[in-house]
């Protein structure tokens, strides 16, 4: 029996290469590391290490070649908007590498032990904000390398993702079956039109951050931290609702789909609010409807990107995932035909 295939994070000469810039970034800024270097988190996409200095915490982040854009993202971000995002030490965009300072404690240590929504509150207020600012540097962004998802190229984008029907698992253990690959076929000129539908509020398309839940948010001193950009896209700024929303299922214990709570829609209607400039209340809540079954077209391609440069085992535990969140995608389509 064999086990998993070791991560690139794992072999001794990369972490070698690692703990190099690290100690040369460190000593730049004056800063002393006082201890072991400490790689706490390691997934196939990226690895963090944490790092004990003479003026605290730093950490260091690597991401793996699909998502190397996050470095300079993060970095720009940091230029545009430094009130809430990571205060960085170093940067390498080329290999994907950051080294920053301790943004403080996750917002679901507010959260999940007693299963409070409120302290979102500002927090969802600020994002909303912060995608209205970023909304004017579309192109930028863009220049970077991450994944261009706006309306207008997602329709293509899901015409070629059912081309890929290995990434598919047809008539595999939870892959789709042939009636769900055929309705998604079916489906292609009905994603075009709600594409086209959303688009007709003239919401601009800006960052959606991608794996927005509350887990990365940071706190520390009054300040709130928006980080971990590796999943993040252009394209229309609702799609980030979505993890935004399954973070509040899992913080409630609530199910699948169930209707939102009273908190849960007060803060949708907090970010709506701030989107007002560019449609009516009503209008709005249309489009965020709108937005659901193509956030899970957004995030199916976000995986797909992933998984399909992963091999063997580690392939096959991550496959089932785009199947899995393109059945997401029918569900909401049914309910918006409904």
């Amino acid at each position: 029996m064999t086990g998993k295939p070791k991560l690139k994070w794992e072999y001794p000469n990369w972490q070698k290469q690692a703990h190099e810039w690290i100690h040369t970034q460190a000593e730049r800024q004056s800063i002393q590391i006082t201890g072991e270097i400490e790689q706490p988190h390691m997934v196939p996409w990226s690895t963090v290490m944490r790092i004990p200095t003479n003026e605290g915490t730093i950490f260091y982040k690597a991401t793996a070649v699909e998502t190397v854009y996050e470095s300079a993202l993060t970095e720009k971000l940091a230029g545009w908007f430094p009130d809430c995002m990571p205060e960085l030490i170093a940067v390498d965009t080329t290999r994907g590498w950051m080294l920053m300072r301790d943004g403080g404690e996750q917002l679901r240590a507010s959260i999940r032990p007693a299963q409070d929504i409120k302290p979102w509150e500002p927090v969802i207020t600020k994002y909303a904000e912060l995608q209205i600012g970023l909304a004017g540097h579309a192109s930028e962004m863009l220049a970077l390398g991450i994944p261009d998802h706006r309306l207008v190229t997602l329709p293509l984008l899901y015409k070629e993702l059912l081309a890929d029907e290995d990434s598919l698992m047809i008539g595999q253990e939870k892959g789709l079956t042939s009636a769900e690959f055929q309705q998604l076929r079916d489906l292609t000129s009905r994603f075009k039109q709600i594409c086209a539908d959303l688009s007709a509020f003239g919401i601009p398309a800006s960052l959606n951050h991608g794996d927005f839940h509350d887990g990365n948010i940071l706190l520390k001193n009054g300040r709130m931290i928006f980080f971990d950009w590796g999943d993040a896209s252009l394209t229309h700024p609702f799609v980030s609702l979505r993890t935004f929303f399954v973070s509040m299922e899992i913080a409630l214990n609530l199910d699948d789909y169930a209707p939102p709570t009273s908190g849960m829609t007060d803060l949708l209607r907090r970010y709506l609010e701030k989107w007002e400039t560019f449609a009516s209340k009503d209008e709005l809540l249309k489009a965020y409807q709108l937005s659901k079954p193509v956030a899970s077209i957004a995030k199916t391609l976000a995986w797909h990107q992933t998984i399909s440069r992963l091999d063997g085992s580690l392939r096959d535990e991550y496959a089932w995932i785009v199947p899995e969140v393109l059945r997401e995608f029918m569900v909401y389509e049914k309910m918006l035909a409904d």
